[in-house]
């Protein structure tokens, strides 16, 4: 049997860790493994004429291959946001582009036929896709058409319906915390105000569990619009009740104040978004204008999900891994493995269609006074929800 192994999306730490236990496990099983490079880009770039280009999408894992790459983080199998079945004119391979062809069009092209032709080119039996909900409704797409998908959900937003866990939000928390305390030294020093902006486009769950582990004195989150002044008159007065005369705020990069609008920029990718960031300074920049304070604006972005992954991402791609080969072994498909109720477990698919994954702002967030609301934890999940 042969398998197919990917990952797109945003790298987090964990996936190669996850990639080497596919492989350590396909092995013993006696099965073939097939690295496929850039997510869905190496499919969609896979040229059937074209050797080089084999050789550049496409990687044979071994135990060699793979022996030591779960001591770093990233995927060295790397990734993109690529959608075969919404290509830009722009991003069409040249080999795959006809008479036509225009740079010019705003059409989107669907290359799943491609992709389908290429599968079967590579006689892969079966595909595990490891990535967010874009990557994995992709996934569901090929699934639809006859192609065998296994999918593990990863994400340090923690954003993917269907499972309590995605791999890469336990480092990307403990990454965050770490650098806020970090921060601390000089806001301190400084007797300034620090607004840190974490990931979380949808979901502000980073935000919280961050602020919460952290002991932040308030928390923005991306599900609930907040007031300015009524932000900054908080932060002044936390920053007076402090005996070292400091305040630190963190605020989700999809969050937005009330009546105003959530900051993007640049061009849509292929899954329809376009790149967040900025409120955070938005938000520093009022803060001088609001208050007579002096402030220090962090944008933690790439940090969060860089370096190796800690012990629970660790433990968690692997037993995903193991999981998804158990159901390749035994012919289960359009599945994603999760973490359902402190269980390992898997779900269908189809799952990561129906909704998108955000913080419980009525058991969880103190909407009047923008912080956690955590006292109460009996009988909730290990990351609270």
């Amino acid at each position: 049997m042969r398998i197919g192994v990917l990952t797109g999306g945003g790298d987090v730490p964990g996936l190669n860790p996850c990639i080497k236990a596919v492989v350590m496990h396909a092995i013993d099983q006696e099965m073939e493994v097939i690295g496929i490079r850039r997510g869905w880009g190496g499919l969609l770039s896979f040229n059937l004429d074209d050797p080089a280009s084999q050789r550049t999408n496409v990687l044979r894992l071994t135990r060699r291959v793979v022996r030591t790459v779960d001591r770093t983080g990233g995927t060295f199998l790397h990734t993109s946001r690529t959608n075969p079945g919404k290509v830009k004119a722009v991003d069409v391979p040249e080999f795959l582009r006809d008479e036509g062809y225009s740079e010019d069009t705003k059409e989107l092209y669907d290359y799943t036929p491609h992709v389908l032709e290429v599968l079967e080119h590579l006689q892969i039996d079966a595909l595990i896709a490891i990535g967010g909900d874009d990557t994995l409704s992709y996934g569901e797409r090929l699934h639809r058409e006859g192609v065998p998908v296994v999918a593990i959900p990863k994400t340090m937003d923690n954003d993917v319906y269907g499972t309590d866990y995605c791999i890469g939000f336990s480092t990307a928390v403990t990454r965050s915390v770490e650098i806020i305390h970090q921060l601390r030294t000089s806001t301190g020093s400084h007797e300034r105000i620090a607004v840190i902006e974490l990931f979380g486009r949808n979901s502000g769950e980073t935000s919280l569990i961050s602020s919460y582990l952290a002991g932040v004195d308030r928390a923005i989150i991306s599900e609930v619009p907040f007031d300015m002044e009524k932000l900054a008159r908080m932060l002044s007065k936390d920053k007076r009740n402090n005996p070292s005369n400091y305040a630190m705020l963190t605020i989700s990069e999809g969050a937005h104040p009330i009546g105003g609008e959530i900051i993007q920029t640049g061009p849509e990718d292929a899954y329809g978004h376009r790149k967040l960031g900025g409120i955070g300074e938005y938000v520093s920049e009022a803060l001088k204008q609001l208050t007579p304070h002096r402030t220090i604006y962090q944008r933690l972005a790439y940090l969060m999900r860089s370096g190796a992954p800690d012990s629970l991402d660790l433990m968690v791609a692997v037993n995903y891994a193991n999981i998804a080969m158990d159901l390749v072994g035994d012919r289960r498909f359009n599945r994603m493995v999760a973490l359902r109720h402190g269980t390992y477990t898997h779900v269908p698919l189809k799952m990561v269609m129906y909704g998108t994954k955000r913080v419980d702002v009525d058991e969880l967030y103190d909407v009047e006074n923008y912080r956690p609301k955590t006292r109460r934890v009996e009988g909730k999940p290990m990351f609270l929800y």
